[in-house]
């Protein structure tokens, strides 16, 4: 665990989101680990529930920097990444960087891009570079993508193929605010928008030292076999065509120990991984045929497994 200043910041760090998205915290949590596992994150949601504020907000509180890109049918993919342009100066052809060159990058809407541009996101949450014409450019660091879906409206999108919702670390969304929330929401917007007037929590320094911190959280050996016991369950389960993959469960224990270290322990619990579990298995399941024609949801299969799955009872440390 990291020196107690620095976990005092965390929490300052998420006191500050809920400044501005009211009610949200246990989500902005879980996208803060993933963002230390160096993930990324699908916010599936309906418009106006603030998915671009909180990226928006993550971006303000750390001082690192923020570009969004609106997807459209017609997006080319050096729309995000960049691409060679030629110098009538100097005669010869310059790499020109993207929006992708930034440390956060929000892409609304990425279901309504073209499966090539949503392919050329692929190297850069994976290998975190973008290659153009032989030559690797590297992305800041930290990086963190975090591309948006409205589950509502399909028409005109083209879904987004397994290989590429394997790169995001987590899916959830934010929901509506309760009607306490939504009052305290009106209240705090009512004179200005606070977004602005937040300082700086957590600076790049700070989050590497986080995230050094989170790959030394323990993670015992009945929690790791609940976790590998999980993650084999969900290709055997008669309702699911394709599970999670042993990728997966290498970025769920990096996962784990991220949100763990947030929460203030140095230890890993079963509770942990089924409280994750939704939103790491929920965007990766393939489910058979059957369950499609039964309108059966990825989440309520989640569910079954993690019913279906005994849980260890392991001792704290």
């Amino acid at each position: 665990m990291p020196g107690g200043n620095l976990h005092d910041m965390v929490q300052n760090f998420l006191d500050a989101v809920d400044r501005v998205v009211v009610g949200k915290r246990e989500q902005s949590r879980i996208i803060l680990a993933a963002w230390l596992a160096e993930g990324h994150v699908l916010l599936e949601d309906v418009p106006g529930v603030a998915k671009t504020r909180l990226a928006r907000t993550f971006a303000q509180l750390t001082n690192l920097s923020f570009a969004r890109v609106q997807g459209t049918p017609d997006l080319l993919p050096q729309d995000i990444t960049g691409g060679a342009i030629y110098d009538l100066k100097t005669g010869q052809w310059q790499f020109r960087p993207g929006p992708v060159f930034h440390h956060i990058l929000l892409v609304d809407e990425i279901n309504r891009t073209s499966p090539r541009t949503q392919a050329a996101l692929l190297e850069c949450m994976e290998e975190r570079q973008v290659t153009q014409d032989g030559i690797s450019h590297p992305l800041p660091a930290p990086f963190l993508v975090v591309a948006t879906q409205n589950p509502i409206e399909m028409e005109g999108t083209f879904p987004l193929p397994e290989a590429e919702l394997d790169r995001f670390l987590v899916s959830l969304s934010l929901g509506y605010p309760s009607a306490t929330e939504e009052r305290t929401l009106v209240q705090a917007f009512s004179q200005r928008d606070p977004l602005p007037q937040l300082g700086v929590v957590l600076d790049a320094e700070q989050l590497r030292a986080l995230s050094e911190a989170a790959k030394s959280v323990n993670i015992g050996e009945a929690t790791l076999d609940y976790l590998v016991d999980l993650c084999r369950a969900s290709r055997e389960h008669p309702a699911i065509r394709l599970g999670v993959s042993p990728r997966t469960t290498v970025r769920f224990a990096q996962l784990l120990r991220a949100y763990a270290l947030l929460l203030g322990r140095d230890f890993v619990t079963p509770d942990d991984v089924k409280a994750l579990a939704p939103y790491v298995f929920s965007h990766r399941l393939v489910l058979s045929q059957t369950a499609v024609v039964s309108h059966r949801q990825s989440r309520a299969v989640v569910e079954e497994l993690l019913n279906t799955v005994p849980v260890p009872v392991e001792r704290v440390p």
